[in-house]
Order: structure tokens, then C-alpha cells, then sequence
């Protein structure tokens, strides 16, 4: 470009001494034109380096943003498969867990099944007590209760004993001959002999206090199941309670009257319950598994 200007202007000042002033006129503007052009194409070559400038930098941040997808993309990668990895141990464990229930529902559905019928033999045991204990003895005199897997059955004192003894009434043998039918139906279970007194103090030649009035009374019916109705003594249980579970105020007679009570309990033999306890949710005894 450099060199056409200095030509054009050696050939204006060689031929202005020759030519005409019409020829001297229109190179002059064929150099205005020339330079005009000139000027143009050095703004566009600015213009050019500018764009160049700007689209270095743009390619220079896009290699940037590949770069780093690049990288994050490796990691994600390395994430999957360890989260693979992660995932199919889980599902084993999972399917363990699965198994793990399966048989715990089995096992609950045992128990409940078991339960159930535990619940409906109760239910026939309580009646069977409430028709055989019915006949000429008062409603509040002898109460029988069942409550989840037991059976209660509350006899009030006056029926066994007389006030501050431990003698069992002939009236009450009759009695007790009534539960003993009922509980020698059921030689699987076993029969807890529960003492209750009111809270009056007592002290004899062979009664100290509540506690041994109520351990001496428990006994007493103990003694007369086995010995008087041939109850199987290993399923037979007495104990004393004295007076420190009260049903009743022990501010009035009636509610003292009421206290002093004697509990037979028919339960479920404890050893079958443990045993229960020890096994595996498939039925094997703990410290097997089911193969």
C-alpha cells in the first residue's frame, strides 16, 4: 500500500510539468481515493484485530469450560461406578434384610397365631370358672378376670378364712374343688396363689405381721389344691403380697373387707415362655441358623 502511494505521487510530480491540467486533476483524485481507501482499510484491519483480540479470549474461556466439564464429566464417571459398586452391595444387603423380615413375619405370625389360641382357651377357661364358681356364691365374692394370655380368678377372704387366720374353711374346700376341676383341664399351665391383706396391723404367736398372714394364706391354698384335689405341686406357685396392693380404701370396713382377698392366677408355664424367647425366628433353638 506504502509503495503505491509513493508512486502515485512520484507520477504526479513527474508528469505535473507535462501533463494537462485536466490529467494532473484526475490523478490527483485517483490519490484522494486511493488514500481514502487506505485510511478505510487500516480501520478495518484495527477492527479485524480487535475481533481477533475478542474471539481469542472467548476460545481461550471455552477451552477453559471443556477443561473443567471434561474433568467433572471423569469424575462423574468415577462416582457411578463406585456408586455401582455402593448400589450392588446394597441391593445384597437389601435382599438379606427381605429374607431377614420374611422369616421375623413367620415368626409374628406364629406368636399371634399362638396367641390367639392361647387367648380363645382363656376365654373357655374363664366361662368354664364363671359357670362352675356360680352356684350359691355371690357376684362380688368371687371375681374372674382374663387379661391378654391370664387368667384371674379373685376369691374374697371371708369365703377361705376366718378374720386373722390361715385355717381354710370347710366352705372353702368346696370351693377350691370347683377350681381344681377347672384346673386340672388345663395340666399345661401353671396356678400362682396370690395373698392380699388390708393394711391392719396383726402380730401372733405364728404370725408376725401382714406379710406372713398373706404368704400363710397363699400356702394354705397351695397345700389344699395339692393335697386335697391331687394339683400336680411343680405347676403350683404361693405368694404373699401383704397389704401393699390394695384394690379398695382401707379407710372403711367395706373397702378393707375388700382388700383382704386371696388371687389364683392361671398362666402360661414360665419355661414354655423362655423357650419361646430362645428360638430363632424360623423355630430353631438361637445360636443356629436355618440352612
Amino acid at each position: 500500500m506504502k509503495k503505491i502511494l509513493f508512486l502515485s505521487l512520484s507520477i504526479i510530480v513527474l508528469l505535473s510539468s507535462c501533463v494537462s491540467q485536466k490529467k494532473y486533476d484526475d490523478l490527483l483524485g485517483q490519490y484522494d481515493s486511493a488514500k481514502a481507501e487506505l485510511t478505510e482499510a487500516k480501520a478495518k484491519v484495527l477492527d479485524c484485530q480487535v475481533e481477533k483480540d475478542k474471539f481469542a479470549g472467548m476460545v481461550a474461556n471455552l477451552e477453559a469450560q471443556n477443561k473443567f466439564l471434561t474433568e467433572n464429566h471423569q469424575n462423574s464417571i468415577r462416582q457411578i461406578e463406585s456408586l455401582t459398586a455402593l448400589s450392588q452391595s446394597a441391593s445384597g444387603n437389601i435382599r438379606e434384610v427381605v429374607a431377614q423380615l420374611s422369616e421375623k413375619d413367620k415368626y409374628i405370625n406364629g406368636i399371634r397365631g399362638a396367641m390367639s389360641r392361647k387367648d380363645s382357651i382363656n376365654l373357655t377357661l374363664a366361662v368354664h370358672l364363671k359357670s362352675a364358681l356360680a352356684d350359691g356364691i355371690q357376684d362380688e365374692d368371687i371375681i374372674v378376670n382374663v387379661e391378654k394370655t391370664v387368667v384371674y380368678v379373685e376369691i374374697n377372704d371371708k369365703l377361705l378364712f376366718r378374720s386373722g387366720s390361715s385355717v381354710i374353711s370347710n366352705k372353702a374346700k368346696a370351693i377350691l374343688d370347683k377350681v381344681a376341676t377347672v384346673i386340672s383341664s388345663r395340666p399345661e399351665m401353671e396356678v400362682m396363689v396370690e395373698g392380699y391383706t388390708d393394711n391392719m396391723p396383726i402380730s401372733t404367736a405364728i404370725t408376725k405381721d401382714n406379710w406372713d398372714l398373706s404368704t400363710q394364706r397363699a400356702t394354705a391354698v397351695v397345700r389344699v389344691l395339692q393335697n386335697d384335689f391331687k394339683i400336680d405341686p411343680k405347676r403350683l406357685i404361693a405368694a404373699g403380697r401383704s397389704e401393699y396392693l390394695p384394690i379398695a380404701t382401707n379407710d372403711t370396713a367395706e373397702g378393707r373387707a375388700r382388700n383382704r382377698r386371696t388371687r389364683i392366677v392361671i398362666l402360661p408355664k414360665l419355661d414354655q415362655f423362655f423357650d419361646v424367647l430362645e428360638q430363632n425366628p424360623d423355630g430353631s433353638p438361637k445360636g443356629t441358623s436355618k440352612e
